[in-house]
């Protein structure tokens, strides 16, 4: 993507009021984002089967923005816009419904693709919810799994701020610009989450304000980065619902910590799971849900009760793997060749082993424990 078409993306990813399917749908009609922006509102409205008030209005926000401003307040931050399309944007992102243009990033993505757990709930937090979302975020984050929320009041605050404690990574997607920090009372949070590793994130231009019809439309994302999505706290009609349901729509599994029935905030939550999602009672519980290939090297020893029991013997298929391991040490292709086993179904027993404490890896290989 050649650096005029960046620009003219950043121009048409301005107007938040539509889509961003419409959006690349009609970059995909014109052949590029440069021509889409010489057409006139007429031949936008009539394509894009849109009011020609609205195509007026998307030209006229276009022609505001000034792309290369946004580029160079991006850079000055230490951040960079990613766009659709290009290799160094996350492909879980591409890959949902309503996939963004391009995202604008401070911090360090890193592997986009690791264990993630989206965590979610109240601005109005109750003592009960703030001691679920303490434990269950501070465990997942010594677990080393990056937690993802939406850098709010109340859940989402306590979510990061466990992430940050623990030094482990941390993706806020925000409903502003990522200029600009709402709420204001997070700013020194914000910072902590860069510091240690983590990511603040937004599909909106750099000074975007905080607009109502931003927040909905930011939780698919959250979901989006997430492997699975976790709901505290929240009222029935929430913004953690909003979430839920954006997850369900990406395939995306949903559990929910139970609360006590006269509580409002538990209303959501308790109604996820009456309608069928998990109940996310311990950080184990969650870490059970993740998919198996994406539980390689996370600290899970203490939630896996440090090792099996010597009454506990290997299943055929363990001992397997640890014969072929040996006293040597093979990486997860090696294994699934000499095995003759799929890597989903060799993740799992991998996995099964590490956290028994029976053999460990290091720089992508497995070899046994010393200790066991």
């Amino acid at each position: 993507m050649n650096f005029e078409e960046k620009l003219a993306r950043i121009k048409v990813n301005s107007f938040s009021y539509l889509r961003s399917d419409w959006l690349l749908e009609m970059i995909a009609i014109f052949g590029n984002a440069v021509e889409l922006l010489k057409q006139d509102a007429q031949t936008i409205s009539k394509e894009g089967k849109i009011s020609l008030d609205s195509a007026e209005a998307f030209l006229k926000s276009c022609a505001m923005l000034d792309a290369q401003k946004e580029m160079e307040k991006t850079e000055k931050v230490g951040g960079k816009i990613l766009f659709n399309g290009e290799e160094d944007f996350p492909q879980r992102l591409a890959e949902i419904k309503e996939a963004p243009l391009l995202i604008y990033v401070r911090g360090d993505l890193g592997d986009a693709q690791r264990a993630s757990v989206g965590m979610v709930g109240t601005r109005k937090i109750s003592p009960y919810g703030r001691r679920a979302a303490t434990q269950l975020a501070g465990d997942l984050a010594q677990s080393d799994v990056v937690l993802v929320s939406g850098l709010a009041r109340g859940i989402d605050s306590v979510v990061h701020a466990q992430a940050v404690k623990n030094e482990s990574a941390t993706w806020a997607l925000i409903g502003t610009g990522i200029g600009r920090c709402y709420p204001a009372e997070n700013r020194e949070l914000a910072r902590a989450i860069l510091d240690t590793g983590g990511a603040i994130i937004s599909e909106l231009p750099f000074d975007a304000p905080p607009l109502a019809h931003h927040f909905p439309r930011r939780n698919r994302l959250i979901a989006g980065l997430s492997d699975l999505v976790v709901v505290v706290e929240g009222e029935i009609k929430s913004g953690a619902l909003i979430t839920a349901k954006m997850a369900l729509d990406q395939g995306i599994d949903v559990m929910a910590v139970p609360g006590p029935i006269d509580s409002p905030t538990s209303g959501g939550p308790n109604k996820l799971i009456k309608e069928g999602a998990g109940m996310a009672l311990s950080a184990k519980d969650i870490i059970d849900a993740i998919p198996s290939q994406k539980k390689f090297g996370l600290k899970v020893k203490k939630l896996y009760n440090e090792s099996k029991e010597p009454s506990e013997p290997l299943t055929e298929q363990e001992q397997k793997i640890l014969d072929l391991i040996g006293d040597g040490s093979k990486n997860v292709d090696e294994l699934s060749l000499e095995a003759d086993l799929e890597i989903t179904q060799l993740s799992a027993i991998l996995f099964s082993l590490e956290v028994a404490g029976i053999v460990i890896c290091a720089d992508g290989k497995y070899s046994r424990s010393k200790f066991n």
